[in-house]
C-alpha cells in the first residue's frame, strides 16, 4: 500500500474554503491505473496536510478518521459528442451564465474573477442546437509537469465544470455539489495547445443529476471523457464548504 500526504493549495479552490472537485478527484486518481471512478465524501480542506492511502485497485483521501474521497477503477461507458470548432467553442463563451451569475466567482476551474495565469477560466456557454455547452481552453504553463505535458489532475479539473454548467438550471434556493466523477483520460495536452471543452445532460434521478464532459483538441481529437453525477442540495446547505457546483 502506499501511504502519502498531500496539500491542496489555496490556488486550486472551488468554494473558497475547500479544493475544487474535479482537481482533487485527479490528485487521487493519479495512484490508479486506467479509467477511474471518484466519489467525493466531505469538502477537501485547503492548505491542510491530508493522507493518501492507495493499494493496486483502490484509493482514499483522509484527514484523520474521516473519509474526504474514494477512487476505484471503473469503466465509463460513455463515448464523447463530436467537438464543435475552436471558434464555436469561444461565440458560445459569451453566453456563459457564471458572467452574471456564480456561486464561487473564484473557482479555480470556472471562476470569472481568476485571472490568466492564475485560474483556468473554462467558461462554457450553451450551443442550444446541440444541447451542449462549450469553451475553448488554452492552458497556462504553470500546470504542467516536467515532462511538459500537464498534469492529469489539470484534465481532470477541466472535466468538472463544464458537466455542472450543463445540467442548470435548477430551482430556486437550490444548489448542485459533484458528487462523483469518472474520467478516462487519453492523449496529453502541453501549455498553449487550443483545445475545446464541452459538457452535456444525460438525465435526472430525483435529486441527482447527470452529465458527460469531454476535452478534445483543436482539431477535434478526444483527449479525455467524464460521467459526473451532481447533487441537488438547498443553498442553505452548501454555501462555501463543498467541492465545486453552481
Amino acid at each position: 500500500m502506499i501511504v502519502e500526504t498531500l496539500s491542496i493549495a489555496r490556488r486550486f479552490c472551488g468554494p473558497p474554503k475547500s479544493g475544487n472537485g474535479g482537481y482533487v478527484c485527479g490528485r487521487l486518481a493519479k495512484h490508479l491505473h486506467g479509467p477511474t471512478a471518484v466519489r467525493l465524501r466531505v469538502p477537501p480542506p485547503l492548505e491542510t496536510e491530508i493522507l493518501v492511502e492507495a493499494s493496486e485497485n483502490r484509493a482514499r483521501l483522509l484527514q484523520g478518521s474521516i473519509v474526504i474521497a474514494e477512487a476505484q477503477g471503473a469503466e465509463i461507458e460513455l463515448t464523447a459528442l463530436p467537438a464543435p470548432s475552436f471558434p464555436e467553442a469561444v461565440e458560445a463563451a459569451r453566453s456563459y451564465l457564471g458572467f452574471t451569475r456564480h456561486s464561487f466567482p473564484r473557482c479555480f476551474v470556472c471562476g470569472p474573477q481568476r485571472t490568466f495565469g492564475d485560474g483556468m477560466r473554462i467558461f462554457p456557454g450553451l450551443i442550444e442546437a446541440r444541447s451542449i455547452v462549450a469553451a475553448p481552453w488554452i492552458p497556462d504553463a504553470s500546470l504542467a509537469e516536467r515532462s511538459g505535458t500537464l498534469a492529469p489532475e489539470f484534465i481532470w479539473a477541466a472535466l468538472d465544470c463544464p458537466s455542472g454548467f450543463a445540467v442548470l438550471p435548477v430551482p430556486e434556493g437550490k444548489t448542485l455539489v459533484l458528487g462523483e466523477l469518472c474520467a478516462r483520460v487519453g492523449s496529453a495536452v502541453r501549455p498553449g495547445d487550443r483545445c475545446v471543452v464541452i459538457g452535456w445532460p444525460l438525465h435526472v434521478d430525483g435529486r441527482k443529476r447527470f452529465a458527460g464532459s469531454a476535452v478534445f483538441t483543436e482539431s477535434g481529437d478526444p483527449v479525455a471523457v467524464g460521467r459526473a453525477t451532481w447533487i441537488e442540495v438547498p443553498v442553505t446547505a452548501f454555501t462555501s464548504e463543498s467541492p465545486c457546483g453552481q
